[in-house]
């Protein structure tokens, strides 16, 4: 009797070491399964927090300039380097010779076409900027010609749609004023929300132009 008790007790210590083998082996299988699930939320809201960012998006510029001797070209790029914009330049098919813009010469090509306004419709090697729908503010760049704007503009204006950009124009001369060069640009377009324009002089400094730009609401 004694030794079947003894066996009895031998079995029952048997099988309680193996049930608790078999929740220890249990419990450590558990574990990487916990730690994966919590990596799941983390990975979310880094998604998340870079889909916030992508939608962040700011104004798109574009400075468009036509330079005859390169006065406005200059005041163009200083526009651009201080806004973060991109620049087109307004070239005409038939560009102008030095002796084409001398003004004091009545058969010279600028005067001719100062005279006879039906010559002032100059192709242009391209109309329409790359992207032109993207940009929401557009500067506008151009010598005067007697009190308006240098005619080789007149094409871009009149061959793009200015609907939902804000124009700003800009000029430079050696005296003149910009007048009423950029009214007269907005009527030609018909379209756009156009401001008030700036002057700058022959030769006008990076520093002037880049306070101009910085005073400017571009967001």
């Amino acid at each position: 009797m004694k030794k079947l008790t003894s066996i009895l007790l031998a079995l029952v210590l048997v099988f309680s070491f193996a049930a608790c083998s078999n929740n220890s082996s249990d419990n450590s299988n558990t574990t990487p399964s916990t730690s994966q699930t919590t990596n799941a939320p983390e990975d979310t809201s880094k998604s998340t927090d870079e889909n916030t960012q992508n939608s962040n998006t700011s104004s798109k510029i574009l400075v468009v300039y036509y330079s005859a001797t390169g006065s406005t070209k200059a005041v163009a790029e200083t526009i651009a380097d201080t806004s973060g914009a991109d620049l087109f330049e307004i070239t005409p098919v038939d560009p102008y010779t030095s002796d084409d813009l001398n003004w004091t010469d009545d058969n010279s090509r600028v005067s001719v076409e100062h005279n006879d306004e039906s010559k002032r419709d100059v192709p242009l090697t391209k109309t329409t900027p790359d992207h032109w729908a993207d940009y929401d503010k557009v500067f506008i760049g151009y010598p005067i010609w007697w009190g308006i704007a240098a005619w080789p503009v007149n094409n871009f204006v009149k061959g793009n749609d200015f609907s939902g950009k804000t124009v700003i124009p800009f000029c430079t001369s050696t005296s003149s004023g910009i007048g009423q060069s950029g009214d007269l640009l907005a009527d030609m377009a018909g379209t756009g929300n156009w401001q008030d324009g700036e002057r700058f002089s022959s030769g006008a400094s990076s520093s002037k132009v880049e306070s101009w730009v910085n005073g400017l609401d571009l967001k």
